[in-house]
């Protein structure tokens, strides 16, 4: 150990060795515990009893004939049982026997404590572990930083003091191998040499405050520069933007380009332009703004305002197809509120599209009433052998599962509800369950005569295609992320629109994240504007040059021949691997309190790869005032920390983004996880940081190395 750290500052070498010998006393502590517990049981510890008593009995197995099979098989449950009931210690894993140290002095001299998976203490030793998740002085360690006087409510006492030492500690196979205090990253090298790395690397790097939009400016363009940042957006266009802004209004348009690109900016600067250059003939209360997400929707309202185009209607896909189907069937439908994933992938892929419109060519215009139509679309979806051509024509997207899925799904949801099987029932008590709610509440009876929300645009589309749609046209329409509508929405969308076909697309593909997407070929035509003009921006303005270069390659065969220019460089992307998810989070805790204290005006998003991992993550820094969940678009676009999940930040943009789980299980080799992380790291316009309390995701390749 000396040896290896002679190139470290002293300071840095005294840490090093008290944290070495510290894990040397916990490792004798736990040795004696696990001789105790031999002592007191008459026997090896538990684990070794489990490698010897069971591995006689698998090389039996592996040898023993067909018939004497079973009963091996049978012995070798019956002894993994007995072993398991036996009464144990239990003790932390001395590979890894803990994750963190924090030392305190509340006037009585220091006291050192380990945060592990599990307690074990030994006063003599003077060896604390206790378990992060719910030791009470865990708390501290989130919440504090060295030095700090803290005062908190513990169970029975107020404790006072002061944090001498904060550091995450990591032991892999038993050996020490990184030290994370504050203010100091100490890192063992392959040929067992210690390096220090700079403060620099712990912290984000400042200056991100106000470079994201905000309400009140439509993202940046040429010369967003420093000493420009408060011009007027819209001076800021470059060419390829200002010209697309500037296309006729009768002209369909597609703006394609990268994460950042101004897609965004273009799509309404142009509907504002519309609506200011002939309001007569194309009024704010006949335009529309349809978005994939609610995040996206709230955003488009704000930034449209400052135009002059507030009035302008910005809806989600999902509240549009709600609207619109009450107002062309002239009834509410119930609604399932979470349809199984697969399901929905079926509903919204474009193999379904082609089958339904093949099947459905000859319907008669009288069989598009309500009741009509959901009978014939509950037929297709359980009838076994549709489905299976549907899957087979899906190239691979959707798999054999979902067949039996939407069945179920289905039988379950044309089922006769409940209500009216009780309506016989006169007293009403008798209708609900003990704790009050609805006998069907929470149960597959709940699906009872629902629709999915996936089902309302295909409704649509069956009743446009055969009878129309009543109402005047659209003057103007911007579909923002158009790669994630399908077809049906695209198809009745364009019914809604006026004789002139106003139309602004804007997307792009490789930021698809539902298996919607069927070209831009085929969306153009099944909106009704097979001749839009296309509109392709080379420049992200958005992302630093590092992150716009890590985007390109998390693509790989799915990134564009010609990828985006980076309008500048930038700070670098910051990769933190720890070997267990505690850890990462341990991290990210301290390293977030540091950027809002240093950086209070910045946005900062956490994006996980789903709502169960934000919900996780907002509970570990939930006593930070600054830090807020956000789930299904609900963002409030004030500074502090949003912690979101993939769909929810989809189309926005932050100062600071950070992937706390960048990991092989959560971004596995395979296209969609490439297009979802991909969304994720384009959200930030300063830094981007990839956590990872686990393996790297195999799509990081060479740039994440262990």
């Amino acid at each position: 150990m000396l040896e290896s750290t002679l190139d470290l500052p002293v300071e840095a070498r005294a840490v090093l060795e008290e944290e070495a010998a510290l894990l040397e006393r916990v490792r004798a502590a736990l040795d004696r515990a696990q001789e105790r517990a031999a002592r007191a049981f008459g026997r090896a510890p538990r684990e070794l009893r489990s490698v010897a008593a069971l591995r006689e009995l698998r090389d039996e197995a592996a040898a023993a004939s067909v018939d004497d099979l079973p009963a091996v098989l049978l012995e070798m449950s019956v002894r993994q049982r007995l072993i398991e009931q036996e009464p144990r210690e239990a003790l932390p894993d001395p590979l890894c026997p803990y994750l963190a140290h924090l030392r305190v002095d509340e006037g009585k001299g220091a006291k050192d404590y380990l945060l592990g998976h599990a307690t074990f203490l030994d006063p003599s030793a003077d060896v604390r572990i206790l378990d992060w998740r719910v030791a009470p002085v865990a708390q501290i360690f989130y919440r504090y930083r060295e030095g700090d006087e803290y005062e908190e409510t513990f169970p029975g006492r107020v404790a006072e003091g002061v944090v001498k030492a904060r550091r995450i500690v990591v032991v892999e196979r038993g050996a020490l191998t990184r030290i994370v205090g504050d203010g100091l990253v100490l890192t063992r090298r392959g040929d067992g040499r210690w390096i220090l790395a700079e403060r620099a690397a712990l912290a984000m790097q400042p200056g991100g405050a106000g470079t994201a939009a905000r309400p009140g400016s439509l993202g940046v363009g040429a010369g967003a520069t420093d000493q420009a940042k408060a011009a007027e957006v819209t001076a800021l266009l470059d060419a390829d933007q200002y010209a697309a802004v500037c296309a006729p209004p009768e002209q369909p348009l597609l703006v394609l380009g990268s994460a950042g690109s101004g897609k965004t900016t273009v799509a309404l600067h142009r509907l504002a332009r519309i609506a200011a250059l002939d309001p007569a003939r194309s009024p704010l209360s006949a335009m529309n703004v349809v978005v994939p997400e609610e995040g996206l929707a709230r955003l488009s309202r704000r930034l449209l305002s400052p135009l002059g185009a507030g009035e302008a209607q910005v809806k989600t896909l999902d509240a549009w197809s709600s609207a619109t189907a009450r107002e062309v069937f002239g009834k509410p439908i119930a609604l399932c509120d979470d349809p199984p994933a697969l399901v929905s992938s079926l509903k919204r892929h474009p193999a379904l599209y082609r089958a339904l419109r093949e099947r459905f060519a000859r319907l008669a215009p009288a069989s598009t009433t309500l009741p009509r139509l959901r009978r014939r679309l509950a037929d297709v979806f359980t009838d076994r052998g549709f489905l299976e051509g549907v899957v087979a024509a899906s190239g691979g997207d959707l798999p054999r599962s979902a067949i039996e899925e939407t069945v179920r799904h289905t039988l379950l949801q044309i089922a006769e509800p409940l209500d009216r099987q009780l309506a016989s029932i006169t007293v009403a008590s008798m209708k609900r369950a003990l704790d009050g709610r609805a006998v069907a509440e929470g149960t597959p009876d709940e699906l009872a005569g629902t629709l999915d929300v996936d089902d309302l645009p295909i409704l649509l589309f069956l009743r446009a295609a055969r009878r129309g749609l009543d109402g005047a046209g659209w003057s103007h329409l911007v579909l923002d992320e158009a790669e994630d509508f399908s077809l049906f929405e695209l198809f009745v969308l364009g019914k809604l629109l006026g004789e002139t076909r106003s139309v602004t697309l804007a997307g792009d593909e490789a930021q698809q994240t539902s298996s919607s997407f069927a070209g831009w070929d085929a969306a153009r035509a099944a909106l009704g504007v097979g001749d839009a003009a296309t509109c392709r921006l080379a420049v992200s303005y958005r992302c630093p040059r590092p992150v716009a270069e890590l985007a390109r390659r998390l693509l790989g065969e799915l990134a564009p021949e010609a990828p985006a220019r980076a309008a500048r460089d930038g700070a670098p992307v910051g990769l933190f691997r720890f070997p267990s998810e505690a850890q990462a989070h341990l991290f990210l805790a301290g390293a977030l309190r540091d950027l809002v204290g240093r950086e209070p005006r910045a946005s900062v998003a956490v994006i996980a790869r789903d709502a169960g991992a934000a919900r996780e993550l907002h509970a570990l820094i939930a006593e930070l005032p600054e830090a807020r969940l956000v789930l299904e678009g609900a963002f409030s676009f004030e500074p502090g920390i949003d912690v979101t999940d993939v769909d929810s930040a989809k189309g926005l943009e932050f100062d600071y983004v950070v992937v706390p789980d960048a990991t092989a299980a959560a971004y596995p080799m395979n296209h969609e996880a490439r297009r979802r992380l991909h969304v994720a790291v384009t959200r930030t316009s300063h830094q981007l940081w990839l956590i990872s309390g686990a393996a790297w995701s195999p799509l990081l390749g060479d740039v994440a190395v262990s």
